[in-house]
């Protein structure tokens, strides 16, 4: 009636605007009018005298036309209609104001692409882009909340009226306007802006469900935020907080190949890895093992095809060996792949972690332990050279974790005790002025460094931390004594043979020698005496408390009960870990500070090198203009 009344009062003016409202979201003139009609069923009803004049929205909407057919096709969008449009939207929840929205921010969304120059509005002022984004992402989903409320189920699940005519009309407004923010997320580069823009994503995912290719294209977009290291921290946990978000809200399907994406994400921006990349790396890898808790069954069933991948390449590699097949083992992305499942296994198998968990076995993810433990100790020992020393050891703290949540012993003093046997730590080293290394931080020594004393100490120290870190897991149970044993005898022969003055002659006699052969190294020997004390020790403590016991081995739940509700601080061992760790933690502040130095450095270097670059091209203006 409305636009019959305006056909009436200006002809001219409505023929045009049958000949030019074509839209722009690829929606039909029905979905448009629906849209509209939508609008003013919400709307207040008044009755409208026949002399009265069309209302204000009518008027307004009237003149853009107007000015789109003046400008050559397109409006040029000024405070004035944004502020109209916020009105519209914030008092009266409008549809149609909304709807301008949604193509006014596709317009800014595309301002650089070829699909912006067919836009319905222009956009030339600074100001005027900002206030439109800010409105498109603040208030676009409190419009369709409230005309589409999202609803909790008694199972806590979101539910939306999908079958509903007005979702159906609301159709191709989502669609469009989710693919204007992926497409905004995927050329920002402003931190605080793309966080501002996920934030916008979490309430509109109760909508997208049933949209499977945006779900896609989103997820996509989102796990490359979140695996960017480049990228700030408080940006990319909210890039997670989408994913996480999007991963409880969906169905399996949905929720499956979310894992995927995400774990392909991990992988690829796990490639470099040094001290400026580890703890973005490290918060990628914490954050990522918490979405494969959401559903335990969907998670063992990526998690098994992915662990038989890795496991595919290490056989491989040992079964058809080349000049470089190891390296598909000894990279980075395989180490940190290693170490993310024994994350997400000992993250969720954890009855300490997860009290709904009586023991780690109740968890759907535990049949992963024994796969990953044998993948990770094959790939542990694949080169037993002292310059893949230190990637044993990253493997070694993977297994450690696994071991200290799950309760599960895994075997892993012969790997270190093979290290001791090394001719890095019999013979004496060579003097270095080097620069201790950041074991964290490398997978593969550098040439220089090896039978140096600088290499021997940073072996020592890691070995040590290692041995205590193992034995600590077992520091209160009752087989203790016996567990230590042979260890502790392989490390008395090890301080013997380094600190020997008398050389075995082959024919079996011994000759005096005037000073030791072994190691030279006071301080490394100190260490491990330390330890083999500490060992010998506990091993004291237990039997003081085995001999007060009533039970025989065969009594499981007397074991297992053992010493139970003693802190492990206050073993003779505990309390000797609890100190390494904090002599460790002040270390890494150490090289933390000295990391920051040296970043600040290389900045100022940088600046210093462009102030010379400007300097000399004003020395060469000036000395043009001289001639």
């Amino acid at each position: 009636e409305d636009l019959d009344a305006l056909a009436a009062k200006d002809p001219d003016f409505y023929k045009y605007l049958q000949e030019n409202d074509a839209e722009l979201l690829d929606f039909g003139a029905g979905d448009l009018a629906e849209v509209d009609q939508l609008s003013e069923e919400d709307a207040p009803k008044k009755k409208r005298k026949k002399d009265q004049k069309p209302d204000v929205e009518e008027l307004d909407e009237a003149t853009e036309n107007r000015e789109e057919g003046q400008d050559g096709g397109q409006t040029e969008l000024k405070e004035p209609t944004i502020s109209k449009w916020r009105s519209a939207m914030t008092e009266q929840h409008s549809l149609r104001a909304m709807r301008q929205v949604v193509l006014a921010f596709r317009t800014a969304a595309y301002i650089n692409a070829d699909d912006g120059k067919n836009s319905k509005y222009s956009i030339s002022s600074p100001e005027v882009y900002h206030q439109l984004l800010m409105l498109a992402l603040d208030h676009v989903p409190t419009v369709l909340n409230h005309h589409l409320p999202v609803k909790e189920s008694a199972t806590g699940k979101l539910r939306v009226a999908m079958d509903s005519k007005k979702f159906r009309t609301l159709t191709p407004l989502l669609q469009t306007h989710s693919a204007a923010v992926i497409h905004l997320l995927e050329n920002l580069s402003d931190a605080p802006t793309t966080k501002r823009t996920l934030n916008a994503l979490l309430p509109l995912l109760p909508y997208l469900l049933s949209y499977k290719k945006v779900l896609k294209s989103l997820a996509q977009c989102t796990v490359n935020i979140w695996s960017d290291t480049s990228m700030t921290d408080p940006t990319r946990i909210t890039a997670f907080l989408v994913i996480r978000r999007l991963a409880v809200l969906s169905d399996t399907s949905i929720r499956t190949a979310l894992l995927k994406t995400t774990y392909q994400g991990l992988v690829k921006g796990s490639r470099v890895t040094n001290a400026h990349t580890i703890p973005a790396i490290n918060l990628m890898k914490n954050s990522a093992a918490e979405l494969w808790g959401i559903d335990r069954d969907t998670g063992y069933a990526t998690g098994f095809v992915y662990i038989r991948q890795l496991a595919v390449h290490l056989r491989s590699s040992i079964t058809q060996p080349t000049k470089d097949s190891y390296k598909q083992i000894y990279n980075w992305q395989y180490i940190h792949s290693l170490d993310f499942w024994s994350r997400v296994i000992a993250t969720h198998c954890s009855p300490t972690l997860d009290p709904s968990l009586k023991v780690s076995s109740d968890s759907s993810l535990h049949p992963l332990l024994y796969p990953l433990v044998q993948i990770t100790l094959g790939a542990l020992r694949l080169i037993p050279t002292p310059t893949y020393y230190p990637l044993r050891f990253q493997l070694t703290r993977s297994l450690l974790r696994l071991s200290r949540a799950t309760t599960t012993y895994i075997p892993l003093a012969p790997s270190l005790l093979e290290v001791f046997q090394s001719a890095e730590m019999t013979k004496p080293p060579k003097p270095s002025t080097l620069k201790s290394l950041d074991f964290g931080i490398i997978l593969r020594v550098p040439k220089p460094y090896l039978k140096t004393r600088t290499y021997q100490d940073g072996l020592g120290e890691q070995l040590v931390e290692l041995m205590a870190e193992f034995f600590g897991i077992w520091a209160k149970h009752i087989a203790f004594p016996e567990l230590m044993l042979p260890p502790v005898v392989h490390l008395k022969r090890w301080l013997k043979m380094v600190s020997s003055s008398v050389k075995a002659d082959p024919n079996g006699a011994k000759t005096k020698l005037g000073k030791p052969k072994g190691n030279k190294n006071t301080r490394l020997t100190s260490s491990v005496s330390l330890l083999v004390q500490k060992l010998e020790s506990n091993a004291r403590w237990i039997e003081d408390r085995r001999r007060q016991i009533e039970f025989g081995p065969s009594n499981r739940d007397g074991v297992e009960n053992f010493l139970r509700d003693t802190p492990v601080e206050e073993t003779p061992l505990g309390s000797f870990v609890e100190g390494l760790r904090k002599r460790s933690e002040e270390r890494e502040k150490l090289l933390e500070r000295a990391r920051e130095a040296e970043r600040k450095d290389r900045v100022k270097d940088r600046a210093d090198g462009v102030e010379e670059e400007v300097d000399d091209v004003e020395q060469d203006v000036f000395e043009d203009d001289d001639g």
